[in-house]
């Protein structure tokens, strides 16, 4: 019974900083978690320092801005199941705040992996928005089918099937579909160790 105790205190005092986690992997302020997850900036900063144990219903407005399941966050790592597998008709959709992008999920969660990944689906014209963003990690996009285009410290690359691009997302970054065809891609996430 005390290791039961144990655990459970131990998922809860680990729940702020893997919420920390996932809003930098984002590139998010508390501001732009809160207005997309419903809860104010100081709970939501609560939370991460661990001054405050959110109830399952700001845990579940959390996980589901986030994209992430609540499993997520009170889940123990499992370091010992190093393989994921993910089948084609079971992928998730993964949360974008971009319009005119749908991401299905093809990878493993965060936590026991280093990289994420997605099939991405790109609408003609659309695009990551008028700011550059910069979060820590880096990104690797191969294009399957038409057009992408990307602009990183200011220098544009533009990719067609059979192309990829891997950069560091320190750098000021965005994209966008320059075409009006619509374009598909493989896109990785490697989060910083």
């Amino acid at each position: 019974m005390t290791y039961f105790v144990e655990s459970i205190e131990q998922a809860v005092s680990e729940l702020g900083g893997k919420l920390a986690t996932a809003r930098a992997e984002r590139g998010w302020s508390l501001q732009q978690l809160a207005d997309r997850s419903g809860l104010s900036p100081a709970a939501i900063h609560k939370i991460e320092k661990s001054g405050m144990t959110p109830t399952i219903t700001s845990l579940m407005k959390v996980a589901s801005a986030l994209g992430r399941s609540v499993g997520y966050f009170i889940e123990e790592a499992d370091p010992l199941r190093p393989v994921t597998v993910v089948r084609r008709d079971e992928r998730a959709q993964l949360y974008t705040s971009k319009r005119g992008l749908e991401l299905q999920n093809v990878s493993g969660r965060y936590g026991p992996f280093f990289a994420a990944g997605a099939e991405a689906f790109v609408e003609p014209w659309a695009d990551s928005g008028p700011e550059p963003m910069v979060h820590p990690g880096e990104e690797l996009v191969l294009v399957c089918e038409g057009r992408l285009a990307f602009e990183i410290e200011g220098a544009l690359y533009e990719l067609e099937p059979g192309d990829s691009i891997h950069f560091r997302t320190t750098c000021p970054h965005a994209w966008r579909n320059p075409g009006a065809e619509p374009a598909r891609a493989i896109w990785l996430a490697i989060r910083s160790s």
